[in-house]
């Protein structure tokens, strides 16, 4: 288990930011961590580097305790918090040696990872810039860079596409893609398309609470109260055909084209009915709920 959070709790004062949170992630699993402004994301991310300390739960990074084994755990750990924090005047080599100085690597052993970073994460253009010659989006690159120097087995990134341009978003995104092929990536998003294209699994979170935690179908399946199925036949075929189907409550015709709609997934019987009837289904298309709604939906 790459990441393990359980009954994980915060309490500044009298707001509770986190409350009994629990989740896992396994590894070279990449998790999307979604939830509105001020719902515990940041807080969930800072305490499973070590950078806060939490009221109580356990957290535990690559089995090691994020508070008996914190400098055991951090080794293990690639971080870019949602404001990337860069010297601005360095150098772009200049910085990542220094980056790879606090993580305890020297000598040749630091060159030749700050090289495989600049060459792994598309810096090379630039390389000979510094860092506030750059445009957001290389500036990202930087701190991914950065959060990579030392192989970690996680990498925990909090909004890293927020405020670049569709270009750069397309670029960060393929990247944290490439990355997530030998590391476990867990990465907070308002993007919806983002986490579509890039996770294999979903955590919701909510004034401080885990609503969901599923993959993308089975997130949809949840908030789901009536399949629309779109479908194009070819044959004799009548209203009542489509309502003899156990769970069908309506069919609407438009020609060759008609819509159903059902309380649960009648496809399969609508292909078993084709055969028995002899008619020739031309296209067949459940409507899907979109990420967005779904988000919308336990959030609100």
């Amino acid at each position: 288990m790459s990441i393990e959070v359980v009954g994980l709790n915060k309490v500044y004062g009298l707001q509770k930011a986190l409350d009994n949170v629990s989740f896992s992630v396994q590894p070279g699993e990449i998790l999307g961590f979604l939830g509105p402004n001020g719902a515990g994301k940041s807080t969930t991310m800072k305490i499973l580097t070590g950078y806060l300390p939490q009221t109580s739960g356990v957290v535990k990074v690559c089995g090691y305790d994020v508070n008996s084994d914190s400098l055991a755990l951090r080794k293990h750990i690639g971080y870019l918090p949602e404001l990337n924090p860069l010297y601005a005047d360095m150098y772009i080599k200049e910085y990542l040696l220094f980056a790879a100085g606090l993580m305890d690597m020297k000598g040749a052993k630091a060159h030749a990872a700050v090289e495989e970073m600049i060459t792994r994460t598309g810096i090379t253009p630039e390389r000979n810039k510094k860092i506030n010659q750059l445009s957001k989006g290389y500036k990202q690159r930087v701190g991914l860079a950065a959060a990579l120097l030392h192989n970690p087995d996680v990498l925990i990134l909090d909004e890293p596409t927020t405020g670049l341009d569709p270009n750069q978003v397309v670029e960060i995104r393929n990247l944290i893609k490439e990355i997530g092929k030998d590391k476990t990536v867990i990465f907070s998003t308002h993007i919806m398309q983002e986490v579509e294209a890039l996770c294999s699994r979903v955590v919701i979170i909510n004034k401080g609470k885990i609503v969901a935690d599923n993959d993308i179908a089975g997130l949809q399946q949840m908030i789901r109260k009536q399949f629309i199925l779109q479908l194009e036949v070819k044959g004799n075929c009548n209203v009542n055909d489509f309502l003899a189907i156990p769970g069908v409550i309506s069919a609407l015709a438009n020609g060759t084209f008609w819509t159903i709609k059902s309380d649960k997934d009648v496809r399969e019987a609508l292909a078993i009915l084709s055969q028995n009837k002899q008619w020739i289904i031309l296209s067949m298309q459940l409507e899907e709920q979109s990420l967005e709604d779904v988000f919308q939906t336990l959030t609100k």
